[in-house]
């Protein structure tokens, strides 16, 4: 999110970003003797942080309030200056506040339950307060995951109270102005809270949005007859928005079953769900050689304005240039390395001995490999030490040596995670190993940058396709470093054998053990026999010619497309304008397009059951297919309604033919004709007649997921 905002200063867009200020924010993290993890959670003095407290007109802070169970919730504003743009971060931690409230926003991922849906309420319902307050009335508001999702709530019940609108007109008006964004890969990640739960914090709030209980519960559920399903976040998300991405290519095929559920009886593939691929702000993660690479190829204002294709302008830079770049920023990684290193061992009481050898680790010219994430089972952070007598062999090689360099937390509450820490101590603390692999602690923004400035290759195994996105990698792109990944996430689509390397067949496997062990195989196969042998054969000149090129065309096809200023403009062109306009069209005339909107759907709600199929005709001759169906339309027009003749393609798009009204059935009374033609290249009875709701001025099946099929 931070680097979208800073791309999005850097285009000029006028977005303004909302979050929680947490008091110990995640945690710190200390690696014992033992290689135990341990948390620990200073508190973060906002007027030592780059921010500055939001103020009334009369020098008063500025308080925003909500309502909770056990009162009123206070919430303090600050700002901070992203560039062009303003970032407002809402703080609990006020003494007007009843104590316990004044820890909601003390951390992230902290507490239970409770604390979760008190910290989306403040999110959500207090974020779009915060807006009203400030005057600023956003026509698009872009979710990012379904923990702000409480805003589509507040922000229908502003428009409600302005136009004295219904719930369901103020809902299908502002919807369309709202984006979700999806980051979860697997359904249990998704937020849901007890019914009970959302009662209790939500009751007198749905009395203020004219709707009982049953009601608002429904918004989160994926049945809404069920009493006993939970309420999920991320449902209530896609009910409330006008449109709906994931954050890759293959994570949307991945989401598109995820939220299935909520489309009951449509194809996987129509499930609406679109995807913008995460990019990172690379002004913001290059290194000052390789920012002066790029500013003598492309110029300095290169990240303020469309890059697409840069290929041209690097031929420019000599091949000496790129690998003394690529030198410079591995040099500068080892050095911070050994100071952390000799700092994180005097925190952890190691003896003096073994403080003063880390000044030694590591080797400036040596083949370095980084790897560094959130150390949990799916990520398989230890892929690599499935055989750690092979990997010994591979660090050790005097030929050609290899270093590595490990960073990473585990969820506090995540044992499975922490005990994958410590099997990474363990190993590097080996006699022979401890010059050349090391495990840094305290895995945070500062290490990320020095890590993705000098590392020559960046590993990332996660089981597929359990990883959304990702976008550590893309960070190492700017400067110079290649990746080996596995085909999952954005690597699935950044891809190919001239800039660097693939993990796995491109399909999924679940959580098969036999499969790891073919994959660690794999890994280390690809760092013997290729990663090293392209690093250290050189050239007459001392170079690693075969490995510049490789780097070349990695900073030069890949950099530009997975940026956050090839993100940003994506989300403007793709769903920002187009939200923009179709909020302004619903809203005009005292929302005279969404109570519409809002009673077609009361209609269709009411009526689908009254639709219904007839027979069924084929006939086949000259080259086609021309089938004639007899359909029902109970209570509604024929314009209200779209027949299609619909066959699934497996691995494709769908084949949809609209079939048009031909007449009126003479032996069925009640029954309309609909009859189309297809080619008879496939056969008849991959084809079914469906109708659907035939309503142009919604997004189906998001607004309206109601279909019918032949039987």
């Amino acid at each position: 999110a931070g680097d979208q905002l800073k791309a999005a200063s850097d285009l000029g867009v006028p977005v303004i970003g909302v979050g929680l200020l947490y008091q110990h924010g995640y945690f710190r993290q200390v690696i014992d003797l033992e290689g135990r993890q341990q948390a620990l959670y200073p508190y973060n003095d906002p007027g030592q942080l780059p921010l500055t407290p939001v103020r009334e007109a009369d020098g008063d802070l500025l308080r925003v309030r909500l309502t909770l169970p056990a009162g009123s919730l206070w919430l303090r504003v600050w700002k901070a200056q992203v560039g062009r743009l303003r970032l407002y971060l809402l703080d609990s931690n006020d003494s007007a506040n009843f104590p316990a409230y004044r820890g909601i926003t003390s951390e992230l991922y902290g507490g239970g339950a409770e604390m979760r849906l008190q910290q989306e309420i403040v999110l959500g319902i207090g974020g779009w307060r915060l807006l009203e307050t400030l005057r600023i009335a956003p026509e698009v508001c872009h979710l990012n995951e379904g923990h702000a999702a409480f805003a589509v709530l507040e922000r229908a019940r502003t428009l409600m109270r302005q136009l004295h609108l219904p719930f369901a007109a103020g809902l299908a008006t502002t919807r369309a102005g709202n984006l979700f964004t999806t980051h979860t890969a697997v359904s249990a990640g998704i937020d849901r809270f007890a019914p009970e739960l959302i009662e209790r914090y939500l009751a007198d709030y749905a009395l203020e949005l004219g709707l009982t209980m049953r009601q608002l519960l429904a918004l989160g559920r994926a049945n809404h007859e069920d009493q006993s399903e939970p309420f999920s976040m991320a449902y209530l998300a896609m009910h409330g928005s006008g449109a709906v991405n994931a954050v890759s290519a293959l994570h949307r095929n991945v989401s598109r079953r995820i939220f299935l559920p909520l489309f009951p009886r449509w194809p996987a593939c129509e499930v609406p769900i679109g995807h913008v691929t995460n990019g990172i702000h690379a002004a913001g993660w290059d290194s000052p050689e390789a920012d002066a690479l790029w500013t003598r190829a492309c110029g300095k204002e290169r990240w303020r304005e469309a890059l697409d294709s840069v290929e041209d302008p690097f031929e420019r830079i000599s091949d000496a240039e790129i690998w003394q770049a690529r030198s410079a920023g591995r040099r500068a990684l080892v050095e911070y390395a050994r100071q952390r290193l000799a700092w994180q061992l005097g925190a952890s009481g190691a003896p003096a001995g073994d403080i003063e050898t880390a000044a030694t680790v590591l080797d400036p010219d040596a083949l370095t490999l980084g790897f560094a994430r959130r150390f949990a089972a799916y990520k398989r952070p230890n892929l690599l030490l499935t055989d750690p007598e092979r990997l010994t062999r591979l660090l050790l090689d005097q030929q050609r040596p290899v270093q590595l360099i490990v960073a990473g937390k585990a969820h506090p509450e995540d044992r499975e995670g922490q005990e994958l820490i410590r099997e990474w101590v363990r190993f590097v603390h080996r006699r022979e190993i401890r010059l050349h692999a090391i495990f840094l602690s305290d895995y945070d923004m500062l290490l990320t940058e020095r890590l993705v400035q000098g590392v020559d290759v960046w590993i990332n195994t996660p089981r597929r396709p359990w990883e959304a996105c990702g976008t550590s990698g893309m960070k190492v792109l700017v400067n110079g470093g290649l990746n080996l990944s596995e085909l999952d996430g954005w690597w699935a689509e950044a891809y190919s054998s001239e800039v660097g390397w693939a993990l796995g067949d491109g399909t999924t496997h679940a959580n098969d053990p036999g499969w790891d062990a073919m994959e660690a195989s794999q890994l280390y196969s690809l760092l013997e026999r290729e990663v090293t042998a392209e690093f250290y054969t050189r050239n007459a000149a001392g170079l690693p010619q075969h490995w510049v090129t490789r780097v070349r065309r990695s900073m030069a096809r890949l950099t530009p497309r997975f940026s956050a200023n090839r993100s940003v403009r994506e989300y403007v062109e793709r769903y920002y304008l187009p939200a923009a306009a179709a909020y302004r069209e619903r809203s005009q005339n005292d929302a005279t397009l969404g109570l519409r909107i809002a009673e077609s759907l009361r209609a269709l709600e009411r009526d689908w059951p009254s639709l219904g199929f007839g027979r069924v005709d084929v006939e086949t001759h000259g080259g086609e297919h021309r089938f004639t169906a007899q359909v029902r339309l109970g209570a509604f027009t024929p314009a209200a309604i779209r027949v299609e003749l619909f066959a699934d393609v497996t691995g494709g798009e769908p084949v949809r033919k609209e079939m048009s009204q031909i007449g009126v059935s003479s032996d069925t009374p009640g029954f309309y004709l609909y009859g189309a033609s297809v080619s008879d290249s496939r056969p008849q009875s991959d084809y079914t007649v469906r109708l659907i709701p035939a309503c142009a001025d919604m997004t189906l099946p998001l607004e309206a997921a109601y279909i019918l099929w032949q039987r």
